[in-house]
């Protein structure tokens, strides 16, 4: 027991909202740790002490407390909001129940809490699904239902809601409705998940839906930046995916994780991950999921220099790509045009290969398989990326207009990953001024502006 040094005045208010004694939320803890095949011995001196501040819950003990709140006051009581593991940066998310974890997560972007403003993304993280138990809080989850039904028309709005927010996203970048999304999930979205559903089919795509939105807001604080934050998001949604899809969404959220490592050039674990997003995936997902699964192998293969297995992982991503089996699920759509994808990766894995000359045929490619008003932050990412593969040809004249093209689409947006491609491109534009590029000058005025 680690000891604390003032009394937990969450805890404590907490308590007092639920209106009960420490001796009948002492029962309350015993009865939902026995539901979890656990047995304790907490009494009404373990609760005293906790408020006290003298000591803290060990093990799963603080989520039974949490649980037992919960079903005392009628809403969904977490972890952090009674005052316990607060600042958490383990490789993992802190708290086992992936509802109160997205309430948490949720939450604490709401309020601004410091723990996750300065989360940091970890490689160990990365690994996550790896070792991840789903049995075990599938049986946990099973035995936190409140009373309230949820219907199919619920289920509905939380897809309506991501749907408008992931069209926002796209346009004007991850900072727009940031605020609002993670609101909705933690307040709303992710306590609808305690409900009682009509069916197990509805169950199951409540907490696919709720996953989406996590990613989503997953991808929203990756897209500013906030790696550590998206992690735990991806995380997260992980976990939700496996209560709706232990195979293909599963799979496509161990694909997230990686996206996300290699976007930030570490490899560490990611052949694993895509691998066992296959071994789920395979045989229970459509040609163009498996599509992006394959290419997310490829880049992977490609990041730790396996050059013949990306080759090999490029090709079964090319010949999923023509499968025709079946409709393409909401979580793999999100992504956009799986053929835009394909090839926007296929070009992110020859730039790793130095194949520049294959890397902007497959970047025109991408270009031609996105719609520029929806994917106007695609757009603009693929044009900066083009003119960097022309640049390397030593192709200056259509490496500017590319760039210019970049940096016209990115008006507006409120997008780390945007303002980091213009800014990637200064170094090379200066020496491009020295030798009077046509436009360079121009355009690097026009950057220093944008980034001003």
């Amino acid at each position: 027991m680690a000891a604390q040094r003032e009394p937990n005045s969450r805890l404590r208010e907490a308590i007092d909202a639920a209106g009960c004694t420490f001796d009948a939320l002492a029962g309350d803890v015993r009865r939902i740790a026995a539901e979890n095949g656990e047995i304790l011995q907490t009494n009404k001196s373990a609760i005293s002490h906790w408020t006290n501040g003298t000591r803290i819950p060990s093990g799963r003990v603080g989520q039974y407390l949490a649980e037992a709140l919960s079903r005392r006051t009628g809403r969904t009581i977490t972890q952090t909001e009674i005052g316990f593991r607060a600042d958490d940066t383990a490789g993992e998310p802190a708290e086992p129940d992936p509802v109160l974890a997205v309430t948490d997560l949720g939450r604490a972007d709401v309020e601004r809490r410091r723990f996750l403003a300065v989360a940091a993304f970890t490689t160990a993280g990365v690994a996550m699904p790896l070792g991840y138990d789903h049995e075990a809080t599938a049986r946990m989850l099973r035995v936190h239902t409140g009373r309230f039904v949820a219907g199919a028309g619920d289920v509905e709005v939380v897809r309506q809601i991501t749907a408008a927010f992931s069209a926002a996203d796209e346009r004007l970048g991850g900072g727009h409705g940031l605020t609002t999304v993670t609101a909705y999930l933690a307040d709303t979205a992710a306590p609808m998940l305690r409900g009682r559903f009509p069916s197990e089919a509805l169950r199951r795509t409540a907490f696919g839906a709720v996953a989406e939105l996590a990613y989503l807001a997953g991808w929203k604080h990756h897209d500013l930046g906030q790696e550590g934050a998206a992690q735990r998001y991806y995380q997260v949604g992980y976990q939700l995916a496996c209560e709706a899809d232990p195979h293909g969404h599963a799979a496509w959220m161990m694909r997230a994780l990686a996206h996300q490592a290699l976007s930030l050039k570490q490899p560490h674990h990611c052949v694993d991950l895509v691998e066992g997003a296959l071994r789920r995936g395979l045989g229970q997902v459509d040609g163009q999921t498996e599509a992006l699964l394959h290419i997310t192998h490829a880049r992977a293969y490609a990041a730790v220099n396996e050059r013949s297995l990306a080759a090999r992982s490029l090709l079964a991503a090319e010949d999923a790509l023509l499968r025709e089996d079946g409709p393409q699920p909401s979580y793999s759509r999100v992504s956009g045009p799986a053929a835009g994808t394909v090839a926007s990766h296929t070009a992110r894995t020859l730039t790793d290969l130095a194949d520049h000359i294959g890397t902007e045929q497959q970047h025109r490619n991408a270009l031609v398989r996105w719609d520029p008003k929806k994917y106007k932050r695609v757009h603009a990412l693929t044009h900066a990326d083009l003119g960097d593969s022309l640049a390397a040809q030593a192709r200056a004249d259509e490496a500017v207009a590319a760039w210019s093209q970049a940096l016209l689409l990115t008006e507006g947006m409120t997008s780390d990953r945007t303002r980091k491609a213009i800014a990637s491109i200064r170094s090379t534009l200066a020496v491009y001024q020295r030798r009077r590029v046509p436009g360079a000058a121009d355009l690097a005025h026009r950057a220093r502006l944008a980034l001003a």
